[in-house]
């Protein structure tokens, strides 16, 4: 059931992303921060009950409905694990981004290009170089590509039903939304360390079997830990090795030179890297959904 529910959320995604996602995001806000109302004391032990408040009752939910489906029919049951993973992947959500940025570059519109990367990280009122705009858009595509693909299907092949995509978007929705909260978000940002570690070293074993696997590696063994969210390291300097390029470096902020490790090898980040970066994702995308289907055959013979 996991693989064909993810080719099928997958494509009816690419067909139709979702529209009224916005109202799904404007939801989950109305409902952290009726919590944040409700809980935050500033203390550790409320952001955890807070935490718990959040998920426990989603993620129950979802395990009790899926378990009916499964009484009444099979396809009833894949049919919801459907749509929960069309509501939790968001493919079309960051490549849309990406997709017209790359478009900008190729076109030699480097002010576009400009402008949709400050869209899309927020805005710096910073004048980036061609190379940054490129660099900085590569990165934010190899993290979002974890965040709402490999670690949404990574936890929901591990639970059973869609119960660990449910688990990981709350959890990343909590940690971004919490995280600066001082001790109310410690406990979202420990929980989702905690639940973000294996996800993210096996995305990068398949950037590694995907890419250059000997440099993929190497870079990830000597160079993911002195990037400040280490499990962001990991992916980066991964896909940076396995792709032959060099990522991370200090950047300009509006609060300053924000000083960032080297992380990968090779070649600065230039215009092709941008279609090095999409067959990479697809690539490891492709690993992961043919392993699936050899698991779910395998289980079948």
């Amino acid at each position: 059931m996991s693989a064909l529910a993810i080719i099928a959320a997958l494509l009816a995604e690419q067909w139709r992303a979702l529209d009224n996602r916005r109202y799904v995001d404007q939801a989950l806000a109305a409902w952290a921060g009726w919590l944040e109302q409700a809980f935050n004391g500033g203390e550790r032990s409320h952001g955890m009950v807070a935490w718990l408040v959040a998920v426990l009752p989603p993620v129950l939910g979802a395990i009790l409905i899926h378990q009916l489906a499964l009484k009444v029919h099979f396809l009833l049951a894949l049919a919801f694990n459907v749509v929960v993973l069309y509501l939790t992947l968001g493919f079309r959500q960051f490549s849309h981004h990406f997709t017209e940025l790359q478009l900008a570059v190729k076109s030699g519109d480097i002010e576009r290009a400009r402008a949709l990367l400050e869209e899309w990280r927020g805005a710096s009122g910073v004048v980036r170089t061609r190379e940054e705009v490129i660099r900085l858009a590569i990165e934010e595509a190899l993290i979002s590509s974890q965040r709402h693909v490999f670690g949404v299907i990574f936890w929901y092949v591990l639970l059973p039903g869609p119960v660990g995509a449910i688990l990981y978007r709350l959890s990343a929705y909590l940690w971004r939304r919490w995280r600066d909260l001082g001790g109310f978000g410690r406990f979202a940002a420990r929980a989702f360390e905690v639940i973000e570690w294996p996800a993210v070293r096996l995305t990068a074993a398949s950037f590694a079997v995907v890419g250059d696997f000997e440099d993929a590696i190497y870079c990830w063994r000597t160079q993911a830990r002195a990037w400040g969210e280490p499990n962001e390291g990991v992916v980066l300097a991964a896909g940076a090795g396995a792709m032959g390029l060099r990522l991370g470096m200090p950047v300009q902020e509006v609060e300053g030179m924000q000083p960032r490790p080297e992380l990968g090898v090779g070649e600065p980040a230039d215009g092709p890297f941008l279609d090095s970066t999409v067959g990479l994702v697809w690539r490891a995308l492709v690993v992961w959904i043919f392993v699936l289907l050899v698991v779910t055959v395998a289980r079948l013979l």
